[in-house]
C-alpha cells in the first residue's frame, strides 16, 4: 500500500504531466509556425511533404516536449519539497 506522500507526488506528478503536455503542444505550434511560416504541422504519413520536413518536425517536437517535461517535473519536486520539507524518493 502507497503512503500518503508518495500519492500526493504522484497525483501532482500526473497533474502537472497533463499541463505539461497542453502547455508544450501550444508552444511548438508556436515555434513551427514561426519557423516555417506554415499554419500546419506536416503529420509523417504525408506523403506529399518532403522528409526533411517531417524529420524537423518531429526533432523539433522531441526537443520541446522533453523541455516542458523535464521543467515541470523540476518545478513539481521542488514544490513538492516546499510544501512538505522532504524530498520524494522511490
Amino acid at each position: 500500500m502507497r503512503s500518503r506522500s508518495e500519492m500526493t507526488y504522484e497525483l501532482l506528478s500526473l497533474a502537472s504531466g497533463v499541463v505539461g503536455g497542453a502547455l508544450a503542444g501550444a508552444v511548438f505550434t508556436r515555434l513551427w509556425r514561426a519557423v516555417s511560416g506554415a499554419d500546419e504541422v506536416p503529420e509523417p504519413t504525408e506523403l506529399d511533404r518532403r522528409i526533411r520536413d517531417v524529420l524537423v518536425v518531429g526533432a523539433l517536437q522531441g526537443a520541446v516536449f522533453g523541455l516542458v517535461k523535464a521543467a515541470l517535473s523540476r518545478v513539481t519536486a521542488q514544490g513538492y519539497r516546499q510544501f512538505t520539507g522532504h524530498d520524494f524518493k522511490r
